[in-house]
């Protein structure tokens, strides 16, 4: 097999290139390093910024709660009571008390019979305002307040616990009534309304579901 010989006199002429490409990359790469301490620099200014009206917000929300606090203190026990009612109206006023029953009546099985609603407390969180009731009802067996009480969970509007049953007494009667504290979370975009309901009790049947 022949040998190939490069007889050229100068064959290695174009020295220059190697240097024109590493000149080149250096510069790239000085360019890159300017924008990237350049943007460090933005990015470091604007967490200063960022940092700096956090603080202020926390120094701002400091002194309203020592404000609130010293208008609290400088209350007399009657004015205290009055700011609490005061308040629990205007929590009421957010709430639909039509809109309960509407969803207490999707909720309740035919077969169970509402004796009794009282609503212990309303109160706000965020958007949205929450009803604790008590509620007593009447079913001819354990598992169907079981059920009721499952199905409530999983439908995300009310939260119920069993806190005790009683055996009806009543000439006739069968079944048992069982007493319930339910947590109301209404879905949102329930229409309000002004008025203020405190309990309502009820012998004849209840919002769905007829005489046992």
């Amino acid at each position: 097999m022949p040998t190939k010989l490069n007889l050229a006199s100068k064959p290695f002429s174009n020295r220059s290139l190697p240097w024109v490409v590493t000149t080149v990359l250096i510069f790239v790469s000085l360019v890159c390093l300017v924008f990237i301490v350049r943007a460090t620099g933005q990015a470091n200014a604007q967490a200063y910024a960022v940092q700096n009206d956090l603080n202020n917000l926390g120094r701002q929300a400091q002194t309203l709660r020592q404000q609130a606090d010293a208008v609290r203190n400088s209350l007399t026990p009657a004015q205290l009571q009055t700011l609490d009612s005061a308040h629990l109206l205007v929590d009421r006023k957010h709430f639909s008390w039509s809109r309960l029953f509407a969803d207490l009546e999707s909720a309740l099985p035919g077969t169970v019979r509402v004796k009794r609603i009282a609503v212990s407390g309303v109160t706000t969180q965020g958007d949205q305002t929450l009803a604790e009731l008590e509620l007593t009802v009447v079913a001819k067996s354990p598992a169907t307040v079981t059920d009721m009480i499952a199905e409530m969970d999983r439908a995300g509007i009310f939260h119920a616990e069993l806190r005790s049953q009683n055996l009806q007494r009543g000439r006739g009667e069968s079944g048992a009534e069982y007493e319930l504290f339910v947590v109301y979370r209404p879905r949102a975009g329930s229409a309000t309304e002004t008025a203020a309901l405190a309990s309502v009790d009820t012998t004849a049947s209840g919002p769905r579901g007829g005489d046992q």
